[in-house]
């Protein structure tokens, strides 16, 4: 629905106006105004589409009117009401863009024709608007994401792609990870959950937080939330209403990790990265789901449970990773260092089973090298010479691991066979970690470490280059590519297409082909 605001000092004359638009049953709301000034009062309060002002009135004339309506409101359409003697002024009205003129006494299919003509302009005006807007949205996310992927930043910023300021308006980061295939199969409402949240904290509605964020995807699992408040002081309270929120709309439980302040796209890497380590550290947090970057994790060794970092340090042990093994030990000794409720025959109990775990993996080393380190534990008369005995048998495992330098991260390699076999599947993070029987998190933690890449970046770029590989080399439907590779949600395909390349898939085979093309919409390119 159009608004048109009619401005006549004769009040008959906006009533005949009225009754044309109710008769011919165009899509407009009516306002009326007796004069300029009170037409600008009127418009600070309420939007208007199109204007029809007559020329003749007090306080403020429709040539003074036309000329700050042009000013203010230059995409409103402006008609000149009048009669014939007023004729010349519609000349001088040229430079204000004047759209028509329609004389009085209103000839009814003259305004008929006339009004027809400014609503076709105003639909094409609106078609043309949201191109260019779901155009600068999908640039935006496709610079977003290569940004947050370690992209050039500076490199990005100077092609002038968006906006001025578009990109450095950011303030804080939110990671959301769910358990399972989220995003493109059941995220329907998220942008109104995130609205609504962020709403509330701000002290209005969803349409007042609409823009201060972005919400950008980056696989079936992930996707980060863009503020352009920092939320000093209310970070954590962001997140923890925003956790609540999914897990009642949704009925899914998600894990949020809250970035340090932004300061502009150049950090965008850094504290992805960042968001990416608290994520892997929530293995050690299980009564969490809301976790800050720059708080050190765990935050607490004395919350963790025994079980959980005990098969921590066996996978460290397991991985020949030695400098995580230090790490988890560290946290054992923060845990027990100085706590008189724990007697020291159950400390020198867990440090004698974490010395077995050792020469477990040291099959060179006899059981009698075992018993005597044993021995040589529980006769420790201090905590910190327990400890001692530890560390030096972890010296020991580094030795000999650097003496055999072959990793053994077979798990790895079955991780990456299994993607290329299975990119046409669901491919979550717990669907892997069953394969090579490791915590989730850790093994993210191992193939970040080992490949220097993210999983979930790894399986979303396997599937866009083998979605390419089909838009290049076959003729099949985009839906067909879709399903292919991975994505059942054709839409979602094509969002997460755009996001990687910068173009829509069609366009892409368009391009490839050597034909010109636009972004055509999703129903189309599934056809």
């Amino acid at each position: 629905m159009y608004r048109l605001l009619v401005v006549d000092d004769e009040k008959i004359e906006r009533g005949g106006i009225r009754f044309l638009v109710r008769k011919m049953e165009f899509p407009l709301e009516v306002l009326e105004a007796a004069n300029g000034r009170q037409a600008l009062e009127l418009l600070e309060r309420e939007r208007a589409d199109i204007l029809l002002t007559d020329i003749k009135m007090p306080f403020m004339d429709g040539m003074e009117l036309i000329g700050q309506v042009h000013s203010r409101y230059p995409h409103m359409k402006i008609l000149i009401f009048s009669g014939y003697s007023d004729f010349a002024y519609a000349q001088k009205a040229i430079k204000f863009e004047v759209k028509d003129y329609i004389l009085k006494p209103v000839e009814p299919s003259e305004f008929r024709n006339t009004m027809g003509r400014i609503l076709e302009d105003l639909k094409e005006d609106s078609l043309q608007r949201q191109m260019r807007d779901a155009s600068q949205s999908f640039l935006t996310d496709h610079l977003l994401y290569a940004l947050v992927s370690g992209g050039d930043a500076r490199g990005i910023l100077d092609r002038g792609l968006v906006e001025p300021g578009a990109l450095k308006e950011f303030r804080r980061m939110l990671l959301i990870e769910f358990g399972e295939d989220f995003f493109g199969r059941r995220d329907e409402g998220l942008e109104k959950v995130v609205g609504d949240t962020l709403g509330d904290m701000l002290g209005g509605g969803p349409d007042d937080a609409g823009e201060a964020y972005h919400l950008l995807n980056l696989n079936p699992q992930q996707s980060i939330l863009f503020l352009k408040r920092s939320l000093e002081g209310k970070a954590a309270e962001a997140g923890e209403r925003l956790y609540e929120r999914i897990r009642s709309h949704f009925g899914v439980s998600c894990y949020i990790a809250v970035s340090q302040p932004l300061e502009g796209p150049e950090q965008m890497s850094l504290r992805m990265e960042e968001l990416e380590r608290v994520m892997e550290n929530r293995f050690f947090q299980t009564r969490s789901h809301v976790y800050l970057a720059g708080e050190g994790a765990p935050l607490c060794a004395g919350e963790m449970e025994d079980d959980i970092l005990f098969k921590q340090m066996k996978q460290d042990i397991k991985m020949k990773d030695i400098p995580a093994l230090r790490t988890h030990f560290g946290w054992v000794c923060d845990k027990y260092r100085d706590k008189s409720e724990y007697s020291q025959i159950y400390v020198k109990f867990i440090f004698s089973n974490l010395l077995k775990d050792f020469y477990g993996a040291l099959p060179e080393k006899s059981k009698g090298a075992l018993d005597r380190e044993v021995d040589r534990l529980y006769r420790c008369q201090d905590f910190q010479a327990a400890g001692a005995v530890v560390r030096e048998n972890i010296g020991l495992l580094e030795e000999a691991f650097r003496s055999n330098p072959q990793m053994p991260h077979r798990e790895i390699e079955t991780v990456k066979q299994y993607i290329y076999d299975h990119y046409r599947e669901e491919l979550g993070v717990e669907v892997l970690a069953r394969q090579v029987y490791m915590a989730p998190s850790y093994l993210s933690a191992v193939f970040k470490k080992e490949t220097g890449q993210n999983l979930s970046k790894f399986i979303k770029e396997y599937r866009m280059e083998k979605a390419r590989d089909m838009l290049e080399n076959t003729h099949v439907k985009i839906v067909q590519v879709s399903e292919a590779v991975g994505y059942p949600n054709v839409s979602y395909f094509c969002q997460s297409f755009r996001e990687y390349f910068g173009v829509s898939p069609q366009k892409f085979r368009n391009q490839g082909e050597g034909t010109e093309g636009g972004d055509e919409k999703d129903t189309e390119m599934a056809e």
